[in-house]
Protein backbone atom coordinates (compact mmCIF):
# COMPACT_ATOMS: atom_id res chain seq x y z
CA UNK A 1 0.00 0.00 0.00
CA UNK A 2 0.98 3.53 -0.84
CA UNK A 3 2.04 5.75 1.96
CA UNK A 4 1.95 9.68 2.41
CA UNK A 5 5.06 11.00 4.76
CA UNK A 6 4.14 14.13 6.33
CA UNK A 7 5.27 17.70 5.04
CA UNK A 8 6.14 19.68 8.01
CA UNK A 9 8.15 22.41 6.61
CA UNK A 10 7.42 24.91 4.43
CA UNK A 11 10.48 24.32 2.35
CA UNK A 12 9.47 20.74 2.16
CA UNK A 13 6.11 21.76 0.60
CA UNK A 14 6.83 23.47 -1.43
CA UNK A 15 10.01 21.09 -3.18
CA UNK A 16 7.07 18.60 -3.25
CA UNK A 17 4.68 21.57 -5.59
CA UNK A 18 7.84 22.76 -7.47
CA UNK A 19 8.66 19.08 -8.76
CA UNK A 20 5.29 18.57 -10.01
CA UNK A 21 5.69 22.23 -11.47
CA UNK A 22 8.51 20.65 -13.05
CA UNK A 23 6.81 17.74 -14.72
CA UNK A 24 4.31 20.11 -16.14
CA UNK A 25 6.88 22.59 -17.90
CA UNK A 26 7.85 19.48 -19.71
CA UNK A 27 4.95 18.36 -20.39
CA UNK A 28 2.98 20.98 -22.81
CA UNK A 29 2.73 23.41 -20.04
CA UNK A 30 5.88 25.59 -20.53
CA UNK A 31 4.38 29.18 -18.47
CA UNK A 32 2.47 29.77 -15.73
CA UNK A 33 -0.09 30.85 -17.25
CA UNK A 34 -0.59 26.89 -18.93
CA UNK A 35 0.64 24.57 -15.54
CA UNK A 36 -0.92 26.98 -12.73
CA UNK A 37 -4.41 26.42 -14.08
CA UNK A 38 -4.13 22.68 -14.11
CA UNK A 39 -1.91 22.48 -10.74
CA UNK A 40 -5.02 23.98 -9.48
CA UNK A 41 -7.81 21.74 -10.07
CA UNK A 42 -5.62 18.44 -9.83
CA UNK A 43 -4.44 19.80 -6.11
CA UNK A 44 -7.91 20.99 -5.33
CA UNK A 45 -9.10 17.37 -5.94
CA UNK A 46 -6.69 15.89 -3.82
CA UNK A 47 -7.24 18.25 -0.92
CA UNK A 48 -11.23 17.97 -1.13
CA UNK A 49 -11.02 14.10 -1.23
CA UNK A 50 -9.10 14.25 2.44
CA UNK A 51 -11.05 16.89 4.01
CA UNK A 52 -13.86 15.16 3.46
CA UNK A 53 -12.44 11.47 4.60
CA UNK A 54 -12.24 13.39 7.67
CA UNK A 55 -15.20 15.49 7.89
CA UNK A 56 -16.72 11.45 7.46
CA UNK A 57 -14.95 10.23 10.27
CA UNK A 58 -15.86 13.45 12.70
CA UNK A 59 -19.57 12.89 11.48
CA UNK A 60 -19.34 9.03 12.37
CA UNK A 61 -17.35 9.57 15.58
CA UNK A 62 -21.20 11.68 17.04
CA UNK A 63 -23.60 9.69 15.02
CA UNK A 64 -24.74 12.14 12.24
CA UNK A 65 -24.93 11.73 9.08
CA UNK A 66 -22.80 13.07 6.22
CA UNK A 67 -22.98 13.66 2.53
CA UNK A 68 -19.94 13.39 0.64
CA UNK A 69 -19.54 15.88 -2.36
CA UNK A 70 -18.55 13.16 -4.86
CA UNK A 71 -19.20 9.28 -4.92
CA UNK A 72 -17.67 6.63 -6.69
CA UNK A 73 -15.54 6.70 -9.19
CA UNK A 74 -14.89 9.95 -9.17
CA UNK A 75 -13.67 10.82 -5.59
CA UNK A 76 -9.70 11.04 -5.89
CA UNK A 77 -9.25 7.82 -3.78
CA UNK A 78 -10.71 5.91 -6.52
CA UNK A 79 -8.72 7.58 -9.71
CA UNK A 80 -5.86 9.28 -8.47
CA UNK A 81 -4.49 7.56 -5.52
CA UNK A 82 -1.67 5.11 -6.60
CA UNK A 83 -4.12 2.56 -4.87
CA UNK A 84 -7.08 3.55 -6.13
CA UNK A 85 -9.88 0.92 -7.84
CA UNK A 86 -10.65 2.91 -10.52
CA UNK A 87 -7.43 3.57 -11.02
CA UNK A 88 -5.83 0.06 -11.28
CA UNK A 89 -8.95 -0.75 -13.61
CA UNK A 90 -7.99 2.08 -16.07
CA UNK A 91 -4.09 1.03 -15.60
CA UNK A 92 -4.67 -2.42 -16.42
CA UNK A 93 -7.03 -1.47 -19.69
CA UNK A 94 -6.56 -0.34 -23.38
CA UNK A 95 -3.67 2.42 -23.88
CA UNK A 96 -5.48 5.47 -23.19
CA UNK A 97 -7.60 4.61 -20.52
CA UNK A 98 -6.46 6.93 -17.62
CA UNK A 99 -7.42 10.53 -20.29
CA UNK A 100 -10.55 8.82 -21.94
CA UNK A 101 -11.75 8.35 -18.10
CA UNK A 102 -10.58 11.85 -16.85
CA UNK A 103 -11.83 13.95 -20.25
CA UNK A 104 -14.60 12.13 -21.24
CA UNK A 105 -16.38 11.09 -17.85
CA UNK A 106 -14.59 12.73 -14.51
CA UNK A 107 -14.39 16.36 -15.55
CA UNK A 108 -18.08 16.54 -17.47
CA UNK A 109 -19.88 14.81 -13.95
CA UNK A 110 -17.63 17.49 -11.89
CA UNK A 111 -18.63 20.39 -14.24
CA UNK A 112 -22.25 19.35 -14.24
CA UNK A 113 -22.65 19.43 -10.70
CA UNK A 114 -24.55 22.51 -10.21
CA UNK A 115 -27.25 21.78 -12.31
CA UNK A 116 -28.98 19.05 -9.92
CA UNK A 117 -31.76 20.17 -8.35
CA UNK A 118 -29.88 19.67 -4.63
CA UNK A 119 -26.88 20.77 -5.72
CA UNK A 120 -24.79 21.52 -2.29
CA UNK A 121 -22.76 24.57 -2.02
CA UNK A 122 -19.69 22.87 -2.03
CA UNK A 123 -20.57 20.87 -5.36
CA UNK A 124 -21.43 24.47 -6.81
CA UNK A 125 -18.13 25.69 -5.76
CA UNK A 126 -16.33 22.01 -7.84
CA UNK A 127 -18.41 22.94 -10.57
CA UNK A 128 -17.05 26.60 -11.00
CA UNK A 129 -13.17 25.02 -10.14
CA UNK A 130 -13.78 22.70 -13.11
CA UNK A 131 -15.62 25.03 -15.35
CA UNK A 132 -12.54 26.07 -17.44
CA UNK A 133 -10.69 22.62 -17.82
CA UNK A 134 -12.06 20.95 -21.11
CA UNK A 135 -9.21 18.13 -20.89
CA UNK A 136 -5.96 17.44 -19.19
CA UNK A 137 -3.10 19.43 -20.55
CA UNK A 138 -0.30 17.38 -19.64
CA UNK A 139 0.78 15.50 -22.74
CA UNK A 140 1.45 12.27 -21.59
CA UNK A 141 -0.78 9.53 -19.32
CA UNK A 142 3.05 8.57 -18.03
CA UNK A 143 3.20 11.90 -17.06
CA UNK A 144 0.28 13.00 -15.80
CA UNK A 145 0.09 9.85 -13.59
CA UNK A 146 3.61 11.28 -12.53
CA UNK A 147 1.84 14.54 -11.30
CA UNK A 148 -0.74 12.76 -9.52
CA UNK A 149 1.93 10.33 -7.60
CA UNK A 150 3.49 13.47 -6.19
CA UNK A 151 0.08 15.71 -5.27
CA UNK A 152 -1.15 12.63 -3.66
CA UNK A 153 2.28 12.80 -1.56
CA UNK A 154 0.52 16.41 0.13
CA UNK A 155 -1.44 15.17 3.13
CA UNK A 156 -3.78 18.20 4.85
CA UNK A 157 -2.77 17.34 8.34
CA UNK A 158 0.68 17.77 7.82
CA UNK A 159 0.25 21.40 7.79
CA UNK A 160 -1.86 21.24 11.22
CA UNK A 161 -2.10 23.66 13.07
CA UNK A 162 -2.75 26.28 10.89
CA UNK A 163 -4.79 24.69 8.41
CA UNK A 164 -3.26 24.74 5.17
CA UNK A 165 -0.46 27.86 6.16
CA UNK A 166 2.54 26.03 4.13
CA UNK A 167 0.61 24.77 1.39
CA UNK A 168 -1.38 27.87 0.49
CA UNK A 169 2.34 29.94 0.96
CA UNK A 170 3.55 27.47 -1.77
CA UNK A 171 0.99 28.05 -3.69
CA UNK A 172 0.92 32.09 -3.58
CA UNK A 173 4.37 31.58 -4.84
CA UNK A 174 2.93 30.13 -7.44
CA UNK A 175 0.76 32.64 -8.64
CA UNK A 176 3.45 35.07 -8.26
CA UNK A 177 5.06 33.47 -11.31
CA UNK A 178 1.81 34.47 -13.11
CA UNK A 179 2.59 38.13 -12.63
CA UNK A 180 6.59 37.93 -13.51
CA UNK A 181 7.97 39.81 -16.30
CA UNK A 182 6.48 39.08 -19.51
CA UNK A 183 3.27 36.96 -18.35
CA UNK A 184 0.33 38.91 -18.67
CA UNK A 185 -0.92 37.42 -15.18
CA UNK A 186 0.83 40.25 -13.22
CA UNK A 187 -2.83 42.03 -13.59
CA UNK A 188 -4.44 39.52 -11.34
CA UNK A 189 -1.59 39.73 -8.68
CA UNK A 190 -0.75 42.04 -5.73
CA UNK A 191 2.76 41.57 -4.65
CA UNK A 192 1.97 39.73 -1.04
CA UNK A 193 3.58 42.25 1.13
CA UNK A 194 1.56 45.04 0.23
CA UNK A 195 -1.38 43.21 0.95
CA UNK A 196 -0.04 42.40 4.46
CA UNK A 197 0.22 45.87 4.76
CA UNK A 198 -2.96 46.98 3.87
CA UNK A 199 -4.79 44.34 5.97
CA UNK A 200 -2.83 45.36 9.14
CA UNK A 201 -3.74 48.88 8.15
CA UNK A 202 -7.45 48.56 7.99
CA UNK A 203 -8.05 45.74 10.83
CA UNK A 204 -10.92 44.03 9.54
CA UNK A 205 -12.80 42.41 12.57
CA UNK A 206 -15.11 39.24 12.77
CA UNK A 207 -18.74 40.30 12.24
CA UNK A 208 -17.32 42.62 9.41
CA UNK A 209 -18.16 41.95 5.83
CA UNK A 210 -14.75 41.92 3.63
CA UNK A 211 -15.34 42.91 -0.02
CA UNK A 212 -13.09 42.90 -3.40
CA UNK A 213 -14.91 43.86 -6.60
CA UNK A 214 -11.71 42.89 -8.59
CA UNK A 215 -10.14 39.86 -6.68
CA UNK A 216 -8.04 38.26 -9.36
CA UNK A 217 -6.74 35.15 -7.61
CA UNK A 218 -8.15 36.02 -4.04
CA UNK A 219 -5.05 37.81 -2.44
CA UNK A 220 -6.77 40.17 -0.37
CA UNK A 221 -9.39 38.28 0.70
CA UNK A 222 -7.16 35.27 1.71
CA UNK A 223 -4.68 37.45 3.71
CA UNK A 224 -7.99 38.99 5.14
CA UNK A 225 -8.64 35.79 6.39
CA UNK A 226 -5.59 34.69 8.32
CA UNK A 227 -5.81 38.28 9.55
CA UNK A 228 -8.83 37.69 11.18
CA UNK A 229 -8.11 34.08 12.55
CA UNK A 230 -4.72 34.81 13.97
CA UNK A 231 -7.13 37.96 15.79
CA UNK A 232 -9.56 35.61 17.40
CA UNK A 233 -6.74 33.37 18.83
CA UNK A 234 -7.86 31.97 21.67
CA UNK A 235 -11.88 32.87 20.97
CA UNK A 236 -11.74 30.80 17.60
CA UNK A 237 -14.99 28.69 18.52
CA UNK A 238 -16.15 26.43 16.00
CA UNK A 239 -19.80 29.10 15.49
CA UNK A 240 -16.95 31.61 14.72
CA UNK A 241 -14.81 29.95 12.23
CA UNK A 242 -18.34 29.06 10.89
CA UNK A 243 -18.92 32.77 10.27
CA UNK A 244 -15.43 34.04 8.87
CA UNK A 245 -15.54 30.79 6.29
CA UNK A 246 -19.00 31.64 5.52
CA UNK A 247 -20.52 35.01 6.09
CA UNK A 248 -17.40 37.34 5.75
CA UNK A 249 -15.55 37.02 2.10
CA UNK A 250 -17.06 38.17 -0.97
CA UNK A 251 -15.54 39.24 -4.24
CA UNK A 252 -15.85 39.22 -8.45
CA UNK A 253 -13.95 38.20 -10.84
CA UNK A 254 -14.31 38.81 -14.53
CA UNK A 255 -11.34 36.53 -16.06
CA UNK A 256 -12.61 32.80 -17.10
CA UNK A 257 -9.31 31.92 -16.12
CA UNK A 258 -8.82 33.28 -13.26
CA UNK A 259 -12.03 32.67 -11.67
CA UNK A 260 -11.71 29.04 -10.86
CA UNK A 261 -8.06 30.03 -9.49
CA UNK A 262 -9.19 32.39 -6.94
CA UNK A 263 -12.04 29.59 -5.47
CA UNK A 264 -9.30 27.22 -5.37
CA UNK A 265 -6.97 29.44 -3.44
CA UNK A 266 -9.73 30.99 -1.06
CA UNK A 267 -10.16 27.14 -0.19
CA UNK A 268 -6.84 26.11 0.23
CA UNK A 269 -7.03 29.16 2.69
CA UNK A 270 -9.17 27.49 5.00
CA UNK A 271 -12.82 29.73 3.04
CA UNK A 272 -14.67 27.16 2.33
CA UNK A 273 -17.82 29.03 1.28
CA UNK A 274 -15.76 31.21 -1.05
CA UNK A 275 -18.71 33.59 -2.51
CA UNK A 276 -17.63 35.10 -5.56
CA UNK A 277 -19.11 36.61 -7.75
CA UNK A 278 -17.78 35.58 -11.66
CA UNK A 279 -18.99 38.37 -14.57
CA UNK A 280 -18.14 42.25 -15.37
CA UNK A 281 -18.29 43.83 -11.76
CA UNK A 282 -18.58 46.89 -13.89
CA UNK A 283 -21.30 46.29 -16.68
CA UNK A 284 -23.31 43.82 -14.26
CA UNK A 285 -22.70 41.19 -16.87
CA UNK A 286 -23.32 37.89 -15.00
CA UNK A 287 -21.33 34.86 -16.01
CA UNK A 288 -22.43 32.59 -12.60
CA UNK A 289 -23.67 34.16 -9.42
CA UNK A 290 -25.04 31.58 -7.59
CA UNK A 291 -22.17 31.57 -5.15
CA UNK A 292 -22.87 35.42 -4.04
CA UNK A 293 -26.85 34.87 -3.34
CA UNK A 294 -27.32 36.44 -0.34
CA UNK A 295 -24.79 38.74 -0.49
CA UNK A 296 -25.07 42.48 1.06
CA UNK A 297 -25.62 44.87 -1.23
CA UNK A 298 -23.17 47.33 1.18
CA UNK A 299 -19.67 46.08 2.86
CA UNK A 300 -17.89 46.95 5.67
CA UNK A 301 -14.43 46.87 4.33
CA UNK A 302 -13.48 47.24 0.69
CA UNK A 303 -9.01 45.74 0.03
CA UNK A 304 -8.60 45.72 -3.59
CA UNK A 305 -6.76 46.70 -6.59
CA UNK A 306 -8.26 47.71 -9.90
CA UNK A 307 -6.31 46.70 -12.99
CA UNK A 308 -4.31 49.42 -14.14
CA UNK A 309 -4.94 50.92 -18.05
CA UNK A 310 -8.00 48.42 -18.04
CA UNK A 311 -9.97 50.61 -20.93
CA UNK A 312 -14.00 50.17 -20.91
CA UNK A 313 -17.23 50.91 -23.26
CA UNK A 314 -19.83 53.42 -23.59
CA UNK A 315 -22.23 50.94 -22.35
CA UNK A 316 -20.27 49.71 -18.79
CA UNK A 317 -19.82 53.85 -18.32
CA UNK A 318 -23.28 54.15 -18.21
CA UNK A 319 -23.73 52.05 -14.79
CA UNK A 320 -21.24 55.39 -13.12
CA UNK A 321 -22.17 58.81 -12.56
CA UNK A 322 -18.41 60.10 -14.19
CA UNK A 323 -18.20 58.68 -17.15
CA UNK A 324 -14.80 57.36 -18.51
CA UNK A 325 -13.19 54.62 -20.61
CA UNK A 326 -10.36 54.14 -17.76
CA UNK A 327 -11.31 50.90 -15.57
CA UNK A 328 -9.83 52.19 -12.39
CA UNK A 329 -11.43 54.92 -12.31
CA UNK A 330 -14.87 53.29 -12.50
CA UNK A 331 -13.70 51.01 -10.12
CA UNK A 332 -12.81 53.46 -7.82
CA UNK A 333 -16.55 55.06 -7.88
CA UNK A 334 -17.74 51.17 -7.53
CA UNK A 335 -15.68 51.36 -4.44
CA UNK A 336 -16.88 54.33 -2.91
CA UNK A 337 -20.33 53.44 -3.48
CA UNK A 338 -20.20 49.91 -2.28
CA UNK A 339 -19.10 51.15 1.08
CA UNK A 340 -21.66 51.23 4.63
CA UNK A 341 -21.87 54.02 6.24
CA UNK A 342 -18.60 53.90 8.67
CA UNK A 343 -17.06 51.48 6.18
CA UNK A 344 -13.35 51.50 5.82
CA UNK A 345 -11.41 50.76 2.49
CA UNK A 346 -7.61 50.17 1.18
CA UNK A 347 -7.26 50.44 -2.16
CA UNK A 348 -4.22 50.39 -4.53
CA UNK A 349 -3.51 52.88 -7.42
CA UNK A 350 -1.00 54.32 -10.07
CA UNK A 351 0.15 57.60 -9.86
CA UNK A 352 -1.72 58.95 -12.93
CA UNK A 353 -4.82 58.64 -11.26
CA UNK A 354 -3.76 61.02 -8.58
CA UNK A 355 -2.55 63.92 -11.13
CA UNK A 356 -4.54 64.06 -13.62
CA UNK A 357 -6.79 66.45 -13.88
CA UNK A 358 -7.60 67.20 -17.59
CA UNK A 359 -10.09 64.58 -17.66
CA UNK A 360 -13.79 65.49 -16.26
CA UNK A 361 -14.56 62.09 -14.58
CA UNK A 362 -11.15 61.79 -12.94
CA UNK A 363 -11.46 64.96 -11.53
CA UNK A 364 -15.00 64.79 -10.35
CA UNK A 365 -14.25 60.98 -9.27
CA UNK A 366 -11.58 62.25 -6.88
CA UNK A 367 -14.08 65.15 -5.44
CA UNK A 368 -16.90 62.26 -5.26
CA UNK A 369 -14.31 60.17 -3.08
CA UNK A 370 -13.24 63.50 -0.96
CA UNK A 371 -17.01 64.62 -0.42
CA UNK A 372 -18.00 61.45 0.52
CA UNK A 373 -15.21 59.87 2.33
CA UNK A 374 -12.19 60.37 4.96
CA UNK A 375 -9.46 59.65 2.68
CA UNK A 376 -6.91 60.37 6.15
CA UNK A 377 -3.98 58.77 4.46
CA UNK A 378 -1.90 58.11 1.36
CA UNK A 379 1.05 55.73 0.78
CA UNK A 380 3.24 56.63 -2.36
CA UNK A 381 5.17 53.90 -2.66
CA UNK A 382 8.78 54.03 -4.44
CA UNK A 383 9.31 52.90 -7.92
CA UNK A 384 9.49 49.15 -8.92
CA UNK A 385 7.49 47.20 -5.62
CA UNK A 386 5.05 45.79 -8.52
CA UNK A 387 7.62 44.74 -11.35
CA UNK A 388 7.71 41.69 -9.97
CA UNK A 389 4.38 41.70 -10.53
CA UNK A 390 4.60 42.11 -13.83
CA UNK A 391 3.88 45.75 -14.31
CA UNK A 392 6.05 48.69 -13.50
CA UNK A 393 4.13 51.59 -13.06
CA UNK A 394 4.67 53.73 -9.49
CA UNK A 395 1.77 52.78 -7.12
CA UNK A 396 -0.26 54.40 -4.05
CA UNK A 397 -1.83 53.55 -1.48
CA UNK A 398 -5.52 54.86 -0.62
CA UNK A 399 -6.78 54.23 3.27
CA UNK A 400 -10.44 55.82 3.47
CA UNK A 401 -13.16 55.86 6.01
CA UNK A 402 -16.71 56.36 4.59
CA UNK A 403 -19.32 58.75 5.95
CA UNK A 404 -17.87 61.76 6.47
CA UNK A 405 -15.67 64.44 4.18
CA UNK A 406 -12.10 65.18 3.86
CA UNK A 407 -10.64 67.68 5.67
CA UNK A 408 -7.17 67.09 5.17
CA UNK A 409 -4.78 63.84 4.09
CA UNK A 410 -1.77 62.59 5.60
CA UNK A 411 0.85 61.31 3.00
CA UNK A 412 3.49 59.36 3.65
CA UNK A 413 6.43 58.43 1.41
CA UNK A 414 7.93 54.78 1.47
CA UNK A 415 11.31 54.12 0.16
CA UNK A 416 14.28 51.93 0.78
CA UNK A 417 16.59 53.13 3.36
CA UNK A 418 19.62 54.84 2.47
CA UNK A 419 22.71 52.62 1.34
CA UNK A 420 26.11 53.01 1.26
CA UNK A 421 27.62 53.34 -2.57
CA UNK A 422 30.59 51.39 -2.03
CA UNK A 423 32.92 53.07 -4.96
CA UNK A 424 32.75 56.69 -3.46
CA UNK A 425 31.61 55.40 0.26
CA UNK A 426 28.91 58.08 0.77
CA UNK A 427 25.16 56.90 1.70
CA UNK A 428 22.80 57.39 -1.41
CA UNK A 429 19.26 57.64 -0.67
CA UNK A 430 17.20 54.74 -1.60
CA UNK A 431 15.10 55.59 -4.50
CA UNK A 432 13.72 52.29 -5.86
CA UNK A 433 12.83 48.60 -5.00
CA UNK A 434 14.12 45.88 -7.03
CA UNK A 435 13.66 42.46 -8.00
CA UNK A 436 16.95 41.51 -5.65
CA UNK A 437 15.74 44.17 -2.93
CA UNK A 438 12.13 43.81 -3.22
CA UNK A 439 9.68 45.74 -0.82
CA UNK A 440 9.51 43.64 3.13
CA UNK A 441 6.58 44.13 5.56
CA UNK A 442 9.86 45.26 7.68
CA UNK A 443 9.55 48.45 5.45
CA UNK A 444 6.49 49.62 7.00
CA UNK A 445 7.64 49.40 10.26
CA UNK A 446 8.02 53.60 10.72
CA UNK A 447 4.45 54.03 8.79
CA UNK A 448 2.37 51.97 11.38
CA UNK A 449 4.44 54.08 14.26
CA UNK A 450 3.51 56.90 12.90
CA UNK A 451 -0.28 56.63 11.34
CA UNK A 452 -2.23 56.75 14.54
CA UNK A 453 -0.91 60.31 15.50
CA UNK A 454 -0.28 61.23 11.94
CA UNK A 455 2.55 63.26 12.68
CA UNK A 456 4.72 65.23 10.36
CA UNK A 457 8.37 64.59 9.58
CA UNK A 458 10.70 64.22 6.70
CA UNK A 459 8.81 61.13 5.08
CA UNK A 460 5.56 62.38 5.63
CA UNK A 461 3.44 65.73 5.17
CA UNK A 462 -0.43 66.78 5.50
CA UNK A 463 -2.31 68.78 2.86
CA UNK A 464 -5.40 70.34 3.51
CA UNK A 465 -8.63 70.11 1.46
CA UNK A 466 -8.12 73.26 0.66
CA UNK A 467 -4.66 73.03 -0.69
CA UNK A 468 -5.92 70.08 -2.83
CA UNK A 469 -8.94 71.74 -4.49
CA UNK A 470 -6.70 74.95 -5.41
CA UNK A 471 -4.74 72.51 -7.35
CA UNK A 472 -7.78 70.89 -9.21
CA UNK A 473 -7.84 67.75 -7.40
CA UNK A 474 -4.51 66.38 -7.47
CA UNK A 475 -3.32 64.18 -4.68
CA UNK A 476 -0.18 63.03 -6.37
CA UNK A 477 2.47 62.98 -3.52
CA UNK A 478 4.78 65.62 -3.59
CA UNK A 479 7.53 65.84 -0.58
CA UNK A 480 7.30 69.40 0.55
CA UNK A 481 10.37 68.33 3.30
CA UNK A 482 12.78 66.69 0.38
CA UNK A 483 15.47 68.77 -0.57
CA UNK A 484 15.69 69.25 -4.46
CA UNK A 485 18.79 67.56 -5.87
CA UNK A 486 20.08 70.54 -7.71
CA UNK A 487 24.02 70.30 -8.71
CA UNK A 488 26.23 72.88 -6.72
CA UNK A 489 29.39 73.25 -8.53
CA UNK A 490 30.39 76.37 -10.36
CA UNK A 491 29.69 76.90 -13.90
CA UNK A 492 33.23 77.21 -14.35
CA UNK A 493 33.86 74.20 -12.47
CA UNK A 494 31.46 72.34 -14.86
CA UNK A 495 33.31 73.58 -18.02
CA UNK A 496 36.60 72.76 -16.32
CA UNK A 497 35.47 68.96 -15.99
CA UNK A 498 34.36 68.65 -19.54
CA UNK A 499 37.55 69.84 -20.33
CA UNK A 500 40.05 67.54 -18.70
CA UNK A 501 37.51 64.37 -20.12
CA UNK A 502 37.40 65.75 -23.69
CA UNK A 503 41.50 65.81 -23.03
CA UNK A 504 41.32 62.38 -21.45
CA UNK A 505 39.12 61.14 -24.41
CA UNK A 506 41.50 62.63 -27.26
CA UNK A 507 44.71 60.92 -25.84
CA UNK A 508 42.80 57.68 -25.88
CA UNK A 509 41.89 58.12 -29.62
CA UNK A 510 45.48 59.03 -30.27
CA UNK A 511 46.35 55.76 -28.57
CA UNK A 512 44.24 53.60 -30.59
CA UNK A 513 45.07 55.17 -33.47
CA UNK A 514 48.76 54.46 -33.21
CA UNK A 515 48.03 50.70 -32.44
CA UNK A 516 45.77 50.25 -35.73
CA UNK A 517 48.48 51.60 -37.43
CA UNK A 518 51.03 49.78 -36.63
Amino acid sequence: MTTTAALATQSSVNSRIYAVCDIMRRSNCASALQYIPELTWILFLRILDEREALEAEEADAVGVPFSPSLAAPFRWRDWADPDGGKRAELQAGALGGVFRFVNESLLPHLRGLKDAPSASPRQKIISQVMRAVDGVRVDSERNFLDVLDKIHEIRLEATDPTHMFPLSQAYEGLLLRMGEKNNDGGQFFTPHEVIRAMVETVKPTLGETIYDPACGTGGFLAQAHEYMKGELGGGATAERLDTLSADTFYGREKENLIYPVALANLVLHGIDHPNIWHGNTLSRLESYGELFQGAPDLFDVILMNPPFGGREGADVQTQYAYKTSSTQVLFLQEATDSLKPNGRAGIVVDEGLLFRTNENAFVQTKRKLLDECDLYCVVSLAPGVFTQAGAGVKTNLLFLTKGKPTESVWYYELYPPPWRDRRTGKMRPGTRFTKNYPLTLSHFEEFFRLLPKREDSERNWTVSRSEIEARGYDLKAVNPNKAADADARTPSEIVSLIEAKSGELSAALAELKGLMGR
